[in-house]
């Protein structure tokens, strides 16, 4: 165990993978393995191409994971935390902080390889993505220097990296489904910055791009209405990848805000010039269905149109097969032609709050409704029966200098969500924090604050919430004021896991709600939490460590910030 340690302390110093020992006996990972893996494993960030986040594994129930205990913990180089491990074959990949990637035992947190992206010392605390992804016998990842690279799964060494030309940060992720790694990035100064790529899984080849922000001339354009400097332009698809449905072989992915951030700013100083409905500013807080072999665009739903805060509706797309029955006392806005029948759909809950849950297959509108709770505020106005979504024209800076408050702020957003079958119900935290925004004026700099909505409880400002896709009701439970960043888990033995930024990590009912087991870490949980097995044990992991938001969501609930902890927790039940 000392020689293991040592190797980890000087694994960050070394220009070549680190080889405690190769991977042996690895199977190439196929398609098929993508679309339907086994059980113990946990082969993306999500786990599976629905990003569900739902582990068919049912060893922890909610009799027995009382008795969870740690099984192993490992510390990490300092830096941002913000990834989701991957484990295959009683092997763990993490992204770990200061651009390094780990192959571990799952079973004890030892070295296998370790590979230490070469990047300034001074830029490694900063470097940051969101996942990881695995295929054939490579791991990929985007390079904090704008590569796409792909390392040997059993070595760690470099098998290709390719140079993303005119790309902005690496700070999202990507995913491989049928030999092509796509990813997105945060833009850099201009509209052509923008975009999702495909590669060539094996060789690194760029295969196509969608821009977010389509050029003048192309379809969509026309939704950015008087805006004289559209090159300038930006809409990133900033934070987790997309999802893929291998039934009609598509990606649907989410794009974040446009930029600059105030809708006058865009548009010749006059809010107005582009619509107060969708489709402004395309693609802007949107879904795009694309194919993955191409990147053509298949169609998209806008869900909020002309963004005038920088709220986002990025991240994961939750693909699930259901009926639609939405109560009108939950779901405020319904799509009354589709009532009563199964659909295929996808469902996301925006930054800036919010659940919609469109047509996977075409991008019709179901059902959407205010999230977590429905305020005069809420960024929304209206949406109507055929999807077209009215943003709350009251809630908009009209003016250089105008000062306004929009809810919601930062109510979820790069921590995954999780879906049960069990109860068709998708679970997610929540934040009661809206945005006070006033925008630039002269010399005068924007100023964007995030305080409490009228009317909220700052004693059960946060919390857990199970949203039922069917039925749109929502049920709110783990309520307080630590809010979460930590990913949601669903498993087959009826438990959902999440832990927040007071360093607790804890196992709910999926049914009630009611708190099962609750255990303290060294710090925040930050993302990351999965279930895998290894020899017939199931395992529970989290990491914990510091990123950019943390420090601004304690400021508000009052959390006491813990730094300095960058650690895997692994939890299992006792061995027998």
């Amino acid at each position: 165990m000392l020689q293991m340690a040592v190797l980890a302390v000087i694994t960050a110093a070394l220009p070549y993978p680190l080889l405690a020992q190769p991977v042996s006996n690895f199977i190439p990972v196929t398609q098929a393995m993508l679309e339907d893996p086994d059980p113990a494993d946990w082969l993306m960030f999500s786990r599976t191409f629905d990003a569900q986040r739902y582990s068919p594994l049912d060893q922890i129930n909610k009799t027995n994971v009382k008795q969870l205990t740690m099984a192993w913990s490992r510390g990490m180089n300092q830096g941002r935390v913000e990834s989701i491990p991957l484990v295959y074959d009683g092997i763990m990949y993490v992204l770990a902080p200061g651009a390094q990637i780990l192959a571990l035992d799952a079973t004890t947190g030892d070295t296998v390889w370790a590979y230490q992206r070469q990047i300034p010392a001074t830029e490694r605390a900063a470097a940051r993505s969101k996942t990881l992804a695995i295929y054939a016998d490579m791991i990929y990842h985007t390079a904090p220097d704008g590569m796409v690279i792909a390392l040997d799964a059993r070595t760690g060494e470099l098998r290709w990296e390719t140079e993303v030309v005119g790309g902005g940060s690496h700070i999202s992720g990507l995913i491989v489904t049928n030999g092509v790694v796509i990813s997105s990035r945060g833009c850099g100064e201009t509209r052509e910055s923008c975009f999702i790529a495909g590669h060539d899984a094996l060789n690194g080849k760029e295969l196509w791009r969608f821009h977010t922000i389509p050029a003048m001339g192309e379809p969509g354009s026309e939704s950015w209405g008087i805006s004289p400097l559209h090159d300038e332009m930006r809409a990133a698809a900033w934070g987790l990848p997309g999802s893929y449905d291998p039934a009609t072989n598509t990606v649907l992915w989410g794009i974040a805000n446009p930029s600059p951030y105030n809708r006058q700013d865009r548009h010749g100083g006059d809010y107005r010039n582009t619509s107060l409905t969708s489709p402004a500013d395309l693609y802007s807080d949107s879904t795009v269905a694309l194919n993955p072999q191409t990147g053509e665009l298949r169609w998209y739903f806008q869900h909020l149109p002309g963004d005038d805060w920088d709220e986002d509706y990025t991240n994961e797309r939750t693909l699930i097969d259901t009926p639609i029955n939405p109560d009108p006392a939950a779901a405020k806005w319904i799509n009354e032609s589709a009532r009563g029948q199964n659909r295929k759909v996808s469902v996301m809950i925006g930054e800036g709050g919010g659940i919609f849950v469109i047509d996977r297959t075409n991008g019709e509108f179901l059902w959407a409704s205010p999230f977590p709770f429905d305020t005069p505020e809420f960024l929304i106005s209206h949406i109507d029966q055929d999807g077209t979504v009215h943003i709350n024209e009251d809630a908009i800076i009209k003016e250089p200098g105008g000062r306004n408050l929009v809810c919601f702020f930062n109510t979820r957003s790069y921590w995954p969500t999780a879906y049960s079958p069990r109860t068709n119900s998708v679970y997610t935290s929540w934040y009661d924090a809206c945005l006070d925004y006033q925008s630039e004026k002269g010399d005068e700099p924007r100023n964007r604050q995030q305080v409490f909505r009228a009317g909220a409880d700052p004693e059960h400002f946060t919390g857990m919430a199970k949203v039922n896709i069917e039925t749109g009701v929502v049920t709110y439970f783990n309520q307080g004021t630590h809010p979460s960043i930590g990913a949601t888990l669903a498993t087959a033995g009826g438990v959902i896991f999440n832990g927040d930024i007071n360093r607790r990590l804890r196992a709910f009912d999926d049914e009630t709600g009611a708190t099962l087991w609750e255990t303290i870490v060294g710090g925040t949980v930050a993302s990351s939490t999965i279930s895998y097995a290894v020899d017939g044990r199931q395992y529970i992991a989290v990491m914990t460590g510091e990123n950019m938001i943390v420090p601004q969501m304690a400021g508000l609930s009052g959390s006491e910030l813990v730094t300095g902890d960058n650690t895997i927790y692994v939890f299992a039940l006792p061995a027998q």
